[in-house]
């Protein structure tokens, strides 16, 4: 494996370990409406990733303006259509997930990202036309076997983990086909949109500006360390390797938070659940195994360069 691939792979795996871990700032401030947190998380998203693209990053803005205004007006039209449908798609997973974080279950909100692969390497097959090896559609079948055997349990759970997953398995296809673009312009520019669009729904249910500081760092922590940077790290990903690909490596995401779930906050844990998430872990690695192959190949062919 290039050590390209091997950068697009780390990118795509690092986000699914970090949204792993948002159970935990999402409890701290569990006290607050859901759509409180929603609109707060994107409100300082955007702030900090607008101060961070015009400190830093101006070269690539005033590139992506460039290359914009070059493009064909169908080309614009599409590029605007996919910025409002990923924004909606990402928006709403965003608001099903706190929901379903601090009202239904973390079980709920972990099995919804088991869903999420298998809708997502649908969506990359049918809609890119990407392809699946004989072993990829094995670990997939393998992932549907560990989905059944938790869909034993809560219905209400279940329904609320495929509404989250289906969400965010829509915004990624759309990023897929989005190409052309700095991945972080594309992000402040769907943070700005989503700002827009809650914006009368937060003026309507405004209850004046939360004065907890406590309240204010997980925010903050939320905005930075589980949206802005795993965010990016997901799209930069999608520019070297597939959906598909992407989607299974959403099945990290699951296993942390059933982890953190029951030895964090103590979430009890039955013998069906057990057996999902150690499938879930089989179902990964064969859907990554010749690129995980791939990667110890390469690194002892540097190993006995060295040596």
């Amino acid at each position: 494996m290039s050590a390209s691939n091997v950068r697009y792979l780390l990118a795509g795996f690092i986000p699914f370990v970090i949204w792993g871990c948002f159970a935990i700032p999402l409890r701290n401030i569990k006290g607050f409406p859901s759509e409180e947190i929603l609109y707060y998380r994107i409100f300082t998203s955007v702030v900090l990733i607008w101060a961070a693209i015009l400190l830093f990053r101006k070269k690539q803005l005033k590139a992506d303006i460039v290359y914009v205004k070059s493009i064909s007006k169908t080309q614009k039209i599409t590029y605007i259509w996919q910025i409002l449908l990923a924004t909606v798609f990402l928006t709403l997973n965003w608001y099903t997930f706190i929901y379903a974080v601090n009202n239904v279950s973390l079980t709920s909100a972990a099995f919804a990202y088991m869903v999420c692969p298998l809708l997502t390497a649908f969506g990359g097959f049918i809609i890119l036309k990407e392809e699946l090896s004989a072993v990829k559609l094995v670990s997939l079948a393998v992932a549907l076997v560990s989905v059944v055997f938790l869909a034993t349990g809560s219905l209400r759970d279940v329904l609320w983990s495929v509404i989250i997953a289906a969400f965010y398995a829509g915004y990624l296809v759309i990023q897929r086909k989005m190409q052309g673009i700095d991945k972080l312009n594309v992000l402040a520019v769907q943070f700005l949109v989503a700002c827009l669009i809650l914006l009368p729904f937060y003026f309507y249910q405004f209850n004046g500006i939360p004065q907890s500081g406590w309240f204010w760092m997980n925010i903050v922590i939320i905005a930075a360390v589980f949206t802005i940077i795993p965010l990016f790290l997901s799209l930069y990903s999608l520019i070297g390797i597939p959906s598909s690909t992407l989607g299974i490596l959403i099945y990290i995401n699951p296993i942390i938070a059933f982890a953190i779930a029951v030895f964090y906050f103590g979430e009890a844990i039955n013998t069906n659940q057990l057996y999902a998430y150690l499938l879930l872990l089989f179902s990964v690695i064969l859907f990554n195994w010749s690129l995980i192959k791939d990667m110890f190949t390469a690194r002892t062919r540097v190993n006995s360069k060295i040596i």
